[in-house]
């Protein structure tokens, strides 16, 4: 079948492909489908395949010719976007659904000429990008980071024990309660009860805030009180009401914290003879972390600098998947559904779509500073060669003690080998970025501050 196309430009990064089929070629697609229902059709009064063509065509002339058209387009769409000679740059992107412009009609006596609208993935026409520069904060390790650490160390090797029946809880107690909120008869409201809630003192891990008033009871205790929110409390459930409580404290516990000496750094690894050990690892993995994400500030403060200058057009559909790719990864991260992140943004007073509003900044300028990306390591032709993802293979077992034919058989299974060189490239890029341009020191920064930069 022969097909003529036509692409038109829009706007937002989408086309409009226009598909013309000659009449001759309409009527022969036509008359197959009108054959192949004679010869397979059965209708009352004739024997199968002895339908009348005229028959066929006066009962179901209408339909025949839906159908027709229906087909036409499918076997024409699927012609056009097989050919390997179609641009990739004129092609729909994964998740932008063609949408057909009106309805085609079968006029045997003219041309059938149809049209889909759909994006594309855009394009960003990348000007100088050698010879920048950016300035970047740093940061340094100071000892109260290592302090730092090790503190964490000690709260995750921390023995938890029960205390004393006749003692009052205090203020670091990991406490059992129960709870309810009580109405103004005292008694307490359908729905609202609790059981055997667990939280340290002084954390106010708990949507009630109600630490200062369990400090000082002891085990088996009940005790009722009211509390009061402000208008701009961080729980907008509560915010703004006053709440009648009653807690029963069923357990203490204290958390007994190691000392921070020899013996705590063998028992954090046995590699560890001295607590001097230990902290010497804590900085080379700080330093090695610190490292990598002044890296990333720099390599992100230079791809800011270029999208100045290299405007893009992002599609609708690109920055709606990119926002439900967002929620996706959110839920993976704690370990729940959509639905139920859903939930618990709703339970903050956020809905999905003001979420949405705050993330779309964010996620066009992720999408734009990968098109940037992409377009370069194109344009300066940045491959990775069979002998680099050999060594990188080779590295990764190396670092995770694990044969390298376990390594190789995993990657060659999960078909993940391109997704290696597509990040073997993407170093590279990263690194002729930073050799091509200057990094001028910044201000500086605490260590925390910079591991949580946005900047």
């Amino acid at each position: 079948m022969n097909v003529t196309k036509k692409i038109t430009p829009l706007e937002k990064s989408s086309v409009r492909l226009t598909l013309t089929i000659p009449k001759e070629d309409v009527h022969a697609e036509y008359q197959t489908l009108v054959n192949d229902y004679c010869k397979n059709l059965q209708l009352p009064g004739f024997r199968k395949g002895k339908v009348p063509r005229e028959v066929l065509e006066r009962k179901y002339g209408e339909d025949l010719k839906r159908e027709a058209v229906g087909a036409i387009i499918e076997k024409a769409i699927a012609q056009v976007f097989d050919d390997p000679d179609f641009p990739r740059q004129e092609r729909p992107l994964p998740y932008s659904r063609p949408e057909l412009g009106g309805e085609p009609t079968l006029d045997f006596d003219k041309d059938l000429e149809f049209s889909f609208v759909y994006d594309v993935m855009p394009t960003v026409s990348v000007g100088a990008w050698k010879g920048l520069s950016v300035e970047t904060p740093y940061a340094e390790i100071s000892d109260e980071d290592i302090n730092r650490e090790l503190e964490q160390l000690r709260e995750r090797n921390a023995i938890v024990l029960d205390r004393d029946d006749e003692a009052a809880a205090g203020n670091g107690d990991i406490v059992t309660v129960d709870y309810w909120e009580l109405d103004d008869n005292g008694e307490p409201l359908p729905g609202t009860e609790r059981g055997d809630f667990a939280f340290t003192l002084g954390s106010e891990n708990n949507v009630y805030h109600f630490d200062d008033e369990i400090i000082g009871m002891k085990k088996d205790e009940t005790k009722e009180f009211v509390k009061t929110y402000p208008a701009d409390f961080d729980d907008t459930e509560r915010a703004g009401r006053t709440i009648k409580l009653r807690v029963t404290l069923k357990s203490i516990k204290e958390k007994k914290l190691p000392d921070l000496d020899d013996d705590l750094a063998q028992d954090v690894d046995e590699k560890y003879n001295t607590l001097d050990d230990l902290k010497n690892s804590i900085r080379e993995r700080m330093e090695t972390r610190l490292t990598e994400r002044l890296k990333d500030l720099k390599i992100n403060s230079l791809l800011e600098k270029i999208m100045e200058s290299a405007p893009a057009v992002l599609p609708e559909s690109m920055i709606r998947m990119e926002l439900e790719s967002r929620w996706r990864n959110m839920a993976r991260r704690f370990g729940i559904t959509i639905e139920q992140v859903i939930e618990m943004m709703a339970a903050s007073g956020k809905d999905m779509e003001s979420i949405q509003n705050e993330w779309r900044p964010s996620a066009e300028r992720g999408l734009h500073s990968r098109l940037i990306i992409e377009t370069l390591m194109e344009q300066e032709k940045i491959e990775a060669s069979d002998e680099e993802l050999e060594k990188e293979l080779e590295t990764m077992a190396a670092e995770s003690n694990t044969p390298i034919e376990e390594v190789k058989k995993y990657y060659q299974e999960e078909n993940a080998r391109d997704y290696l060189k597509d990040n073997i490239r993407e170093r590279k890029f990263f690194d002729m970025l930073l050799a091509e341009n200057t990094i001028k020191p910044g201000k500086k920064e605490k260590y925390l501050d910079i591991m949580e930069y946005n900047g």
